[in-house]
């Protein structure tokens, strides 16, 4: 599955650092604050929190169901909620740069946050010299979703100058591999209870939390070298 690879890219988000429960809840408390605060949509805190949770279920968009009920643009979602990036309750895992490091492949990043709340993302969790240069958000390629055309991983592919059928893709969102399939690459699902997308014929693989893909990784391309 992983011969003949050269490139890993990383979601961000629930991949390189696991977003808990209890985060969970206060990223969507950020939400519901910019569309209020910032958005000035008309709701209480307490039913716009709601309505993004209720969004996210059903699109796996928090957003979504602004965009399609108080025509708030995507665009300004992301920079009004990625401004308010509670980065410092992030609690990053132990030693991930050194596990990385053992995987003998390019690898890079590819997230849905902005551009700034990744760099600000990566140096909270001590990735950011691993990364420097090699991380790319969806803004630099004109869009704010990973989830709405394949076009943005063919760019993406164009852009470390890597044919997609030489890339690893790996994210915890089933609905982000789907558009990565369809691009050529070789596609991991990350997920941490139970592997609800197990039926998904776009996933190539799964794996229990990063660090076991990580392992899988580098047990996959150390045979490979071998």
């Amino acid at each position: 599955m992983f011969e003949r690879k050269k490139a890993v890219i990383w979601d961000l988000d629930n991949t390189l650092y696991r977003i808990t429960p209890e985060f969970a809840d206060t990223l969507d408390e950020t939400m519901a604050l910019a569309l209020i605060e910032d958005l000035k949509v008309p709701l209480s805190f307490e039913e716009c929190k709601a309505l993004v949770k209720e969004s996210y279920r059903i699109y796996r968009d928090g957003g979504e169901y602004f965009y399609q009920t108080y025509n708030i643009s995507p665009k300004d979602l992301s920079h009004c909620y990625h401004k308010r990036n509670p980065v410092h309750l992030i609690e990053p895992y132990s030693d991930l740069a050194a596990k990385l490091k053992k995987i003998p492949l390019e690898q890079y990043v590819f997230t849905a946050s902005s551009r700034s709340a990744t760099e600000r993302i990566l140096r909270h969790i001590g990735l950011y010299e691993m990364f420097k240069n090699r991380f790319y958000s969806v803004e630099d390629f004109g869009v704010y979703r990973k989830n709405e055309d394949v076009n943005v991983y063919v760019q993406y592919c164009e852009k470390i100058k890597h044919n997609p059928d030489e890339c690893i893709f790996v994210d915890d969102s089933y609905s982000n591999l789907e558009y990565a399939k369809q691009a050529g690459m070789t596609t991991v699902r990350i997920y941490y209870q139970n592997n609800s997308a197990s039926d998904k014929p776009y996933i190539d693989a799964a794996f229990k939390g990063v660090e076991e893909c990580i392992d899988a990784l580098i047990t996959a391309t150390t045979k490979k070298a071998v």
